[in-house]
């Protein structure tokens, strides 16, 4: 199972690589689209969409509100304003979660999770988009490391040293050791990328940005993991050899996009 993990993470870590540095922002929006569709297609079933149909329909909402915010993508002070609400609305998840782990056996109404989803996938493309257009590709492959580096700490962390249950209830496999993991593993790698994005004087408020980001970026995890053991699924898909789906490798960034782009946003003001 690790081998067929790290294939995978290194196949596309290269496709990631081109598509972030090389392609123009249109280029990567469009590319953004297709991948989030991707998480669509698998929180249509998570919304309890089982047939093709209804996953399509699901889709295609999705698609039809990241066409109507494209226009939004290079307006900084715009997209900044929209996170706002959607770091707020990630706040409230942390009692969604919390009210789960108190009654195991709650579940919410599909409806609920199919507007969360849409809401949270349109807000994330466009949180990418608007890094893009605002800090360039540097700061959005940035931003994809720090969790990947982050997901990296955790699970290694864990593996060692896990005892302390974070959630069990919820997911029973993460650690408190491996949220230490995560985070001494990105705040390691914060520091690196303050000096390589030349952030300056700032580096202490870009650090701690992305330490709110990861925290956020656990948040999303549990999030997709509530969601699945309300489904009785361990994936939200297959498509990806040794991680599941789609939404299972982006739902950390899904929540820490938004996030990394406000803070940083205010900071670099």
């Amino acid at each position: 199972m690790l081998k067929q993990r790290v294939i995978t993470a290194c196949v596309l870590a290269l496709i990631t690589l081109w598509v972030v540095l090389k392609l123009p922002p249109a280029g990567l929006g469009a590319v953004l689209l297709v991948v989030v569709l991707g998480c669509a297609w698998e929180w249509a079933n998570l919304a309890g969409l089982t047939q093709p149909r209804g996953r399509l329909l699901y889709g295609g909402l999705v698609l039809l509100l990241i066409l109507a915010v494209w226009p939004l993508a290079g307006r900084a002070d715009v997209v900044a304003g929209l996170m706002i609400p959607v770091v707020a609305a990630w706040g409230y998840v942390l009692f969604w979660l919390w009210r789960y782990a108190r009654q195991p056996e709650r579940r919410d109404r599909p409806m609920t999770v199919g507007i969360a989803g849409a809401a949270a996938l349109t807000a994330a493309w466009l949180a990418l988009m608007g890094l893009r257009h605002a800090f360039g590709p540097g700061h959005v492959l940035f931003l994809l490391m720090l969790i990947w580096v982050a997901d990296i700490g955790a699970y290694f962390a864990g593996r060692r040293w896990g005892q302390r249950k974070l959630a069990p209830t919820i997911s029973p496999g993460k650690t408190w050791e491996g949220v230490w993991g995560a985070a001494a593993a990105a705040a390691a790698f914060a520091l690196v990328g303050a000096a390589v994005l030349g952030v300056g004087s700032r580096w202490p408020g870009f650090v701690a940005v992305c330490m709110v980001a990861v925290g956020f970026s656990i948040v999303g995890d549990l999030f997709e993991s509530m969601l699945k053991r309300q489904r009785g699924v361990k994936d939200s898909g297959s498509l990806l050899p040794g991680h599941g789906g789609v939404l299972d490798r982006l739902d950390s960034l899904i929540a820490a996009a938004p996030v990394f782009l406000l803070g940083w946003s205010g900071l670099a003001g």
